[in-house]
């Protein structure tokens, strides 16, 4: 279940910050580099508990990715790490660790080892962390990983995580990175009484990430965050109910009239978003939202996954409302406000993009539409919205995507 926060096998620089990822990071400074991130990408987006903090700073990320990705390490975005799974953007990692309230006397069971990184980053919070995966090497080498840096209390099996880690039971916290439509009933039973257990839990491309607090044998959910997460594989996978259409590919919640804790449900890795609720100025419904950026390079946007096949959709049509106010490139003249689809074939990869833009300047509500071809190997996507790091806002409201005839 290699249950890792997804965002595929992408360019992944262009996806999460734009081309304002322009050079490779020299790991001589290692440290200087995850101060850096943790600054600007996990403090400033709102984790706030210190000893979480710390432990970002102080766990070498570049230690858990491939080689060939390491030049990326230490920016906040996933990473491919082999067998089509990618490790965690190191907010996504920070916000699920800081919600769980990692004690010092706490065992966590973490489902989805992946590269190993979360497991490290909760090994100096709590007494000892105990992670299931379900990809035989990527369990191996992460165990391997884990040992030589010297994480003597995290615990690796390679095993389906549905079933948990009854033998070792009960866990106060459980950590899952991955997304089942339910929350597993081993899961369930192997936390404490009391204890907090957060996963991503929904539809293949719709989730939300859920914090559950075990009373009894009940769980007390609270809705956190808009999210996407690889599926969880094994059982979850068997049992899930509800299958994307890649026939039928939409934008769900395009009119931002959904929300989830004050922001938009069904988009993710939100930055600089503001949900405005105003019905007079909305072009379709009571809200629309804006991305406002005045630090040129800045990440300023939201994203959401859909299926789509190439095979039986040959065409797309896109439609929107935007608004613009002093709209300006950002640190580079290739930085310019654009709707992006980026599509991926079935092992993730990143085949190309459609771009509708650059929005410019400053006009007032305007709809529009455009039409772009699918890559007959396309099997998802992702579509980015934002400012992408220019300066100025950006309103969107009425983002429809189908298939075009």
């Amino acid at each position: 279940m290699a249950c890792r926060s997804r965002l595929f096998r992408i360019g992944l620089a262009a996806l999460l910050l734009g081309s304002a990822v322009g050079h490779a990071q020299s790991l001589r400074d290692w440290r200087g580099l995850a101060a850096r991130m943790v600054d600007e990408e996990i403090a400033s987006a709102g984790v706030t508990n210190e000893r979480v903090l710390r432990a970002m700073r102080e766990t070498p990320r570049h230690e858990f990715v491939p080689a060939n990705e390491r030049r990326l390490a230490y920016f906040d975005m996933a990473l491919p790490i082999g067998h089509e799974q990618t490790i965690s953007p190191p907010f996504v990692v920070a916000y699920m660790t800081q919600e769980i309230d990692p004690q010092p006397t706490d065992r966590v069971l973490e489902i989805g080892t992946g590269s190993g990184y979360q497991a490290a980053v909760l090994s100096p919070l709590v007494r000892d962390v105990y992670t299931i995966e379900i990809v035989e090497p990527l369990g191996k080498r992460a165990a391997r990983t884990l040992k030589r840096l010297g994480y003597k209390n995290v615990h690796v099996k390679v095993g389906d995580g549905y079933q948990g880690w009854p033998e070792h039971a009960p866990f106060d916290k459980i950590i899952v990175t991955c997304s089942p439509e339910q929350v597993p009933k081993p899961l369930v039973d192997q936390l404490r009484d009391g204890g907090l257990m957060i996963v991503p839990v929904g539809e293949r491309y719709q989730q939300n990430l859920y914090l559950f607090r075990k009373r009894g044998d009940k769980l007390e959910s609270e809705a956190l965050k808009a999210t996407l997460f690889v599926p969880m594989t094994g059982q979850a996978e068997t049992r899930r109910a509800v299958l994307p259409d890649p026939a039928n590919p939409t934008i769900a919640n395009g009119s931002f009239e959904k929300t989830l804790d004050d922001e938009p449900a069904g988009w993710h890795y939100q930055r600089q978003l503001t949900l405005e609720n105003n019905p007079s100025e909305a072009p379709d419904g009571r809200r629309f939202v804006s991305f406002r950026n005045d630090e040129p390079g800045r990440a300023a946007h939201a994203l959401q996954g859909l299926a789509v096949d190439g095979r039986k959709v040959s065409k797309l049509r896109l439609d929107f409302s935007v608004r613009g106010r002093n709209i300006q490139s950002g640190q580079e003249q290739s930085q310019w406000p654009f709707i992006i689809v980026t599509f991926y074939d079935g092992h993730r990869a990143m085949i190309e993009e459609a771009r509708v833009g650059p929005f410019h300047g400053s006009f007032d509500w305007r709809a529009d539409s455009r039409e772009f071809a699918v890559p007959l190997r396309a099997r998802e996507a992702i579509v980015r919205i934002g400012l992408l790091g220019a300066v100025g806002e950006l309103s969107l409201d009425n983002l429809r995507l189908s298939a075009a005839p």
